[in-house]
């Protein structure tokens, strides 16, 4: 099965915070992205894990996800081990991303850092042989390596290499993070205690920070990007020629 975008999240809600825009954008463009949620968040302050799994679906619908899955794997301990990096591996190769987009190593939440650095290692692994696993036809899997490898933004900022306007699909962000509305946007907490993402403020902010963005990237709104490790690599100016940004 082979998709264009691969993205993974260490909670059920991440993509959705850092890169929905994008995601619903490139869904516009005929690309097929799927998600996959390393935890169920089953460690969060608000909510049970099934609330998330139903908020993750509705959350899927509104973006036009191809497909979504949840690896199960323990929230708040993630640890680059080989036993989680083997269910990440079989998703890289049943898949076959052309592009996987990823947590920033650095980031307030210990969860996102560790997912970065499990993921990374995860991601160059799914290319060697001598590492087997088997598809959900119980056939053994084919390596298969991203050709690119994509940081996004959750909480800590960094300078970005790229901004990806996403002016058109800002709304469709909005309506994606509210599907979880036990976690954020909250007026009322009711029972549950309020959260640092739960007061409504923490909405607006993520809001602000896709304009802020988007006024470095000459658009009304953007989501930024660093390209892992390495410089971003081009064959061609074709890149240049689509986008005409006011600066």
């Amino acid at each position: 099965m082979k998709t264009d975008i691969l993205a993974f999240g260490a909670h059920p809600d991440d993509t959705e915070l850092s890169c929905s825009g994008t995601i619903a954008k490139l869904v516009k463009q005929g690309k097929s992205v799927v998600v996959v949620d390393l935890t169920r968040g089953e460690m969060g302050s608000r909510g049970t894990p099934e609330i998330r799994m139903q908020e993750a679906e509705k959350a899927s619908n509104i973006l036009g996800l191809t497909s979504r899955d949840n690896l199960g794997l323990p929230d708040t301990e993630l640890e680059n081990l080989r036993k989680f990096q083997i269910p990440i591996i079989e998703r890289v190769r049943h898949y076959q991303p052309h592009v996987c987009l990823i947590p920033a190593p650095d980031d307030r939440h210990p969860d996102h850092c560790d997912a970065s650095r499990l993921l990374l290692d995860s991601l160059f692994y799914s290319g060697l042989m001598k590492i087997e696993t088997i598809g959900p036809d119980q056939k053994n899997q084919d390596p298969h390596r991203p050709a690119h490898t994509l940081f996004y933004m959750l909480d800590t900022p960094f300078k970005p290499d790229f901004i990806f306007d996403i002016s058109d699909t800002l709304h469709i962000k909005e309506k994606a993070i509210s599907a979880f509305s036990t976690q954020f946007n909250v007026d009322d907490p009711g029972d549950e205690p309020e959260t640092y993402i739960s007061d409504p403020g923490f909405f607006e902010t993520m809001i602000a920070k896709a304009k802020y963005f988007g006024h470095l990237g000459g658009f009304a709104y953007g989501e930024p990007f660093k390209y892992s490790k390495k410089p971003v690599p081009l064959s061609s100016f074709d890149l240049f020629n689509q986008t005409s940004p006011m600066r």
